[in-house]
């Protein structure tokens, strides 16, 4: 009597498809989580770049309104007054210092 295993050989070979079918399965349902992954930060990306764009068109507004003020007030400003400011951002002076205050009248008072 010849020894049988307490397996049929054909029960292994299922496996081997069924195991084969089981990684397809997980290999699809890996590119779809991927899929799903790139769809949400594409879409995430999109928004973003909507809201920057956004904030492009305001500021470029913005500053445009304020070349048209800068402009306006260089013509309504008399040499002195536009001498003034320009002695006020020269390098020496950085703008950021506070303003000196006013001299009194009759030179200094030492």
């Amino acid at each position: 009597m010849a020894f049988q295993p307490p397996y049929s050989p054909s029960l292994f070979r299922k496996r081997d498809n069924a195991s084969g079918a089981s990684v397809v399965a997980i290999d699809n349902k890996i590119e779809q989580a991927m899929d799903l992954v790139k769809n949400h930060l594409m879409y995430a990306v999109r928004e973003e770049v909507e809201i920057l764009k956004e904030q492009i068109r305001e500021l470029v507004e913005k500053n445009s309104q304020l070349e048209r003020e800068n402009t306006l007030l260089k013509t309504l400003a008399s040499p002195e007054q536009l001498e003034k400011f320009q002695s006020r951002l020269s390098p020496e002076e950085p703008a950021a210092q506070s303003p000196q205050a006013p001299e009194a009248p009759g030179g200094s008072a030492v």
